[in-house]
């Protein structure tokens, strides 16, 4: 949360030991004459609110983008600026750390969420904001692809094993069975060539996803 600044008592042009401070905004000097016991003062300059003291208990001081300061409970993660010009809405981490001496920053946003995976190529980490397994993932080293998980492409393997002997199995029937037809109809070769080609295809790739390298997850935000 933002914390008041220190002021010192120094010399005014009008009167001798009186209380200013700086203003959070625009630096100007803001007289605290009469004013010791609120816990923000206003600017005369930019209009903007400057804390002077700690927030009351179970509060705490946020400053929007727009310089409007804001004061919401100390559990708060979500606050909208009430400006009609500005209407936004701030994200407030788990911790909010503003040096007093720094203009109040904007709200740091909420950690992501995602999975740290395992890179099965270069074995570097790297998030993975899919929130499901069983899928690709581009590393962002080395950028190859791999599987997250090993469910996949165990799946998928086995899928166009299975697809691949079917296909084989219908040519070597029909290789038999039509031999003689396919003498008088030359076309019949066609169908032949289809059924071999399309098992050939299906073992290609199921040896394509049997020897993908797999990523595995380290460690989940969500």
């Amino acid at each position: 949360a933002e914390l008041p600044p220190p002021y010192t008592a120094i010399a005014s042009p009008d009167a001798s030991n009186v209380p200013v401070i700086n203003c959070r905004v625009c630096q100007s000097l803001i007289n605290l004459d009469g004013k010791l016991h609120q816990h923000v003062v206003k600017c005369t300059v930019c209009n903007e609110a400057t804390p002077i003291k700690n927030p009351p208990s179970g509060k705490k001081y946020v400053r929007c983008q727009c310089n409007c300061l804001l004061i919401c409970k100390d559990t708060s993660r979500k606050i909208g600026c009430p400006r009609p010009n500005c209407r936004r809405i701030i994200t407030l981490g788990p911790v909010m750390l503003i040096p007093e001496e720094q203009p109040a920053q904007p709200a740091l946003p909420v950690q992501p969420d995602g999975t740290r995976v395992v890179c099965g190529h270069c074995g570097n980490t790297f998030l993975w904001m899919e929130l499901r397994f069983n899928t690709l993932a581009k590393c962002p080293h080395c950028k190859k692809i791999s599987s997250v998980g090993s469910a996949l492409p165990r799946r998928r393997c086995c899928a166009y094993i299975t697809i691949g002997m079917i296909c084989i199995f219908i040519g070597v029937g029909l290789t038999v069975g039509t031999q003689d037809f396919a003498r008088r109809f030359h076309a019949t070769y066609v169908s032949w060539a289809v059924a071999y080609l399309l098992g050939l295809i299906c073992l290609i790739r199921a040896c394509y996803w049997g020897a993908i390298k797999v990523s595995y997850p380290e460690h989940s935000f969500a």
